[in-house]
C-alpha cells in the first residue's frame, strides 16, 4: 500500500512538473540548467481534487490546516528542463532530510523531489534541501491568502498582482498560476541559480492558467 501511494504521488508530481515546465529530457549534467522554479502548492486545492485523505493523511488530514507548502524546486532551463540526473537508487540521508523539515507535506514527496530534480541541481542532497528553504523563505505570501477562512474567486492576473505587491522584485512575467477544473493547484515562481533574486521565465510563465477565474479552496 505504502508503494503504491508513493507511486501515485509521484505520477501527481510528475505531470504537474510537465505542465509547469514544458518538455523534459531524463537525464542530464547535474548542475547544468539555466534558473530555478519554486512550486508552491495551495493545500486545499490539491486535497479537493487529488488527495486521498487516507492515503496522503499529512498534506490532507482533517487537522492539517496546511496553506501553501512546497511541492518542488525545479531546475529549469529556457526551454525544457533536466530530470532524474543521479544514479538510480540514490536517497537522501536521515539527516539530509532533516533539513527538508517543514517544508514539504510529506517526506515521501522530499524523496521524490530530490530524486527527480534535486539530483539535476548539483548540490548534495543537505544542501538542495537547504536551497529549498532559502527559496521559500524568500517569498512572502500574500495576506489575504495566507489568512484565508473561506472559499474565494480569483483571476490568474490578480493572484499574481497580489504576490508581485508582497514581493519587491518580483514581476508577473517571473511567475504562473496553476489551476485544475477551476481550483487553484499552485504558484511558480522563478529565481536566479543562486537564488538571490527571482527572474523572467517565458515558458513558465506562459503556461499558467487559462481558465477566466478559479476558486482558491479554504482550508477545511
Amino acid at each position: 500500500m505504502k508503494r503504491l501511494a508513493l507511486a501515485a504521488l509521484s505520477l501527481l508530481c510528475l505531470g504537474a512538473a510537465a505542465s509547469a515546465q514544458g518538455f523534459g529530457s531524463r537525464g542530464g549534467t547535474p548542475g547544468d540548467f539555466d534558473f530555478y522554479v519554486l512550486a508552491l502548492s495551495w493545500s486545499p486545492g490539491f486535497c479537493e481534487l487529488d488527495g486521498d485523505r487516507t492515503r496522503n493523511r499529512e498534506q490532507c488530514g482533517e487537522s492539517s490546516g496546511l496553506r501553501f507548502v512546497v511541492h518542488g524546486l525545479w531546475p529549469q532551463n529556457e526551454r525544457g528542463y533536466p530530470s532524474d540526473c543521479g544514479p538510480a537508487g540514490r536517497s537522501p540521508s536521515r539527516i539530509a532530510l532533516g533539513e527538508a523539515d517543514g517544508l514539504f507535506p510529506s517526506e515521501s514527496l522530499a524523496r521524490y523531489e530530490w530524486r527527480k530534480h534535486g539530483t539535476c541541481s548539483g548540490s548534495s542532497p543537505s544542501e538542495y534541501f537547504r536551497d529549498v528553504r532559502r527559496a521559500r523563505d524568500k517569498v512572502t505570501i500574500p495576506p489575504v491568502l495566507a489568512k484565508a477562512d473561506r472559499d474565494q474567486s480569483w483571476t490568474a492576473i490578480d493572484l499574481e498582482r497580489a504576490f508581485v505587491a508582497a514581493n519587491p522584485g518580483l514581476r508577473t512575467d517571473m511567475m504562473s498560476v496553476a489551476c485544475k477544473r477551476g481550483v487553484l493547484q499552485e504558484v511558480r515562481i522563478c529565481l536566479s541559480k543562486d537564488l538571490r533574486e527571482f527572474r523572467s521565465c517565458q515558458q513558465v510563465d506562459r503556461s499558467g492558467c487559462r481558465a477566466r477565474e478559479f476558486t482558491v479552496v479554504a482550508p477545511r
